[in-house]
């Protein structure tokens, strides 16, 4: 315990002296949006709930913290929360279809040993969690890659107000290609950094490489990562498109806002 308090002393000395106040609201969003987890990790439990409806509004909460919250209400973080939620409605019917097709729900084989002491009929369906789960993996990077687009597109036309929607809209996709690769790197290691102790696992129990890949566990956590690297491919011509069009549509004013 002391540990974690003395490292998260270490983290919030450095994200004020860096960041400010800004820094500040950030470090206690890490708080506020791990309590929106806990909550809809709660609300998950009742089978009378509906994991991708808790999903949606958890997401929701979660935008909104790490967009308004931390970088207040302007023209960057409205284009960004838009866009965020366009995005993960769209990645959500995307994950459906592919978990239903990969039947990655559930636990596998190397898992059963473990939960054979437990009753599996607790009434929650496993493949809406299974979908939850991976829409709360990527929400982090899509809402990081949005407003990446967002906030130097908003700066470009406080520059030059008078370029037009192409200009903008080319400008934003200019910048999402170049962050496109690394925001993808980033989930990849992210990912399977966490899941290290799992490929030790399965060297020691002998596993070919055609096993490792067919398997439940290596198979779900590839196709979270794909399905990350989709909502971060989709985010990009979503927030330049409606970036673009929020700020030409607010030219008439002195200040965009």
């Amino acid at each position: 315990m002391n540990v974690l308090v003395l490292l998260a002393g270490i983290l919030f000395i450095l994200m004020i002296s860096i960041g400010g106040k800004k820094g500040a609201r950030s470090f206690f969003a890490l708080f506020f949006n791990f309590g929106v987890l806990l909550f809809a990790i709660f609300f998950m439990k009742n089978p009378h709930n509906d994991p991708y409806i808790v999903t949606l509004i958890a997401c929701t909460v979660i935008s909104y913290i790490t967009l308004f919250f931390i970088n207040e209400v302007n023209s960057t973080t409205k284009t960004a929360f838009v866009s965020t939620l366009i995005t993960i409605v769209i990645v959500l019917f995307f994950i459906v279809v592919v978990t239903e097709r990969a039947m990655i729900q559930g636990f596998g084989e190397e898992e059963i040993e473990e939960l054979s002491i437990f009753s599996l009929y607790i009434g929650v369906d496993f493949l809406k969690v299974g979908v939850s789960v991976i829409i709360m993996s990527t929400i982090g990077a899509i809402i990081d890659t949005a407003m990446a687009i967002s906030s130097p597109m908003r700066e470009m036309f406080l520059h030059h107000p008078s370029s037009t929607r192409k200009d903008l809209f080319e400008f934003g996709m200019s910048i999402g290609r170049d962050i496109l690769g690394t925001s993808t790197n980033t989930l990849f290691f992210a990912f399977f950094g966490g899941y290290l102790a799992l490929l030790i696992w399965f060297k020691d129990l002998a596993y070919s490489v055609g096993e490792i890949v067919n398997s439940k566990i290596f198979s779900a956590e590839m196709i979270t990562i794909f399905c990350a690297g989709t909502g971060v491919a989709l985010v990009i011509p979503i927030t330049a498109l409606i970036t673009a069009y929020y700020l030409v549509k607010k030219r008439g004013k002195v200040k965009v806002v």
